[in-house]
């Protein structure tokens, strides 16, 4: 067989087996969709986003080598050339199940209590120890040593971590966020001297978080394991309110403290988000020019507390005015330096120095 007919035939070989993988693929790609219609897992849906390309390249390579096949080389090359499939095939399998891996995290890490929680860090660390378990068996099957290999890369990687100290502190910082579970993604939180709003994701260099007015802090995960934390959602994402509005000292305190009482246990029943269950508490303090009531309350979340407070604050104002309850201005009193007695001493020691005539 000439050379010529060689790479025929292994075109065609090749063109044969590539035609049957997108056969193939296609075929798989709507039995798994049909799968995912008829279930709520969410994990056909993971496998499906993972072989859609790979198929393609398991094919693909499954086609070279049947081509080459026919090919006649020198078994050196050959030799070569097999390894290489070998290799980019374990490395496709292995990106395929770091992939699925990664979707069962972000899907599935919450429901079955995962160390590592549903963020981006956590799928990129299932992906590294999938990809690096695939590296350790692409080079034992290329004969290559691998004890050896790491005692090299030792001073070299010592070197790397000195050049990427900040890098490796932000890295680092958010697996001991995340081991700790005191910040989890979903949390409502308050950083000292950066705001608060929900965690949406800690990365492997930052943790965003989106605030109410709709933006998106990004902090190195360095300075979120230094900084001083609020979590509204530990232990639980219910939490107490609370608002003071004064009266005035002319009104009776029993009278005034029932009157609230009686609009805040309603209120609480008729506004959204607040706890019913909870009665509201009612603390009483005389302030400088008003008689001055806080009243507590429970909502189910933090999230919520701008609303809750503006409800409450106006049903008060609302009730205290109906029922004829004078609720003060600030007031102040000022003392003028000035004062009438001031000019009039000043007045006469005036006098005194320019005598009966107006003269000195």
């Amino acid at each position: 067989m000439s050379l010529l007919e060689q790479y025929f035939y292994a075109g065609i070989v090749f063109a044969v087996v590539f035609g049957v993988g997108l056969i193939v693929r296609r075929l798989l790609i709507s039995v798994i969709r049909h799968w995912a219609e008829r279930t709520e897992s969410k994990l056909d849906d993971v496998i499906l986003g993972a072989i859609k390309t790979p198929i393609l390249l398991w094919f693909l390579i499954g086609g070279l080598y049947a081509g080459l096949g026919l090919i006649i080389i020198p078994a050196q090359l050959a030799q070569v050339i097999e390894r290489g499939f070998l290799a980019l095939l374990i490395l496709s399998v292995a990106w395929t199940l770091a992939n699925i891996a990664a979707g069962i995290i972000k899907y599935y890490g919450v429901r079955i209590g995962a160390a590592i929680q549903v963020t981006s860090l956590g799928q990129l660390v299932a992906k590294i120890v999938v990809i690096s378990l695939a590296l350790v068996i692409v080079l034992s099957e290329l004969g290559i040593e691998i004890t050896p290999l790491v005692a090299s890369l030792g001073i070299g990687a010592l070197a790397i971590a000195l050049a990427l100290q900040d890098t490796l502190a932000n890295f680092f910082s958010g697996f001991y966020v995340l081991a700790e579970k005191s910040i989890r993604v979903g949390d409502f939180i308050s950083i000292e001297g950066v705001g608060e709003g929900t965690v949406i994701d800690i990365g492997w260099r930052t943790t965003k978080i989106h605030t109410l007015p709709n933006n998106v802090i990004i902090v190195p995960n360095k300075k979120l394991a230094e900084s001083i934390v609020t979590n509204y959602d530990l232990p639980e994402r219910e939490l107490s309110l609370s608002t003071t509005i004064g009266v005035s000292y002319d009104e009776d305190p029993d009278r005034v403290e029932q009157i609230l009482l009686d609009e805040a246990t309603r209120a609480v029943s008729e506004i959204g988000g607040a706890n019913p269950s909870f009665t509201p508490l009612i603390r009483f303090a005389p302030g400088e020019y008003s008689l001055n009531y806080t009243i507590i309350w429970r909502a189910n979340s933090v999230r919520e507390r701008g609303l809750q407070i503006h409800e409450m604050n106006k049903r008060l104002v609302k009730r205290l005015r109906q029922e004829g309850v004078e609720i003060p201005y600030p007031a102040r009193v000022i003392y003028l330096k000035g004062s009438t007695a001031d000019s009039e001493k000043r007045a006469l020691r005036l006098g005194r120095k320019r005598g009966p005539q107006g003269v000195k």
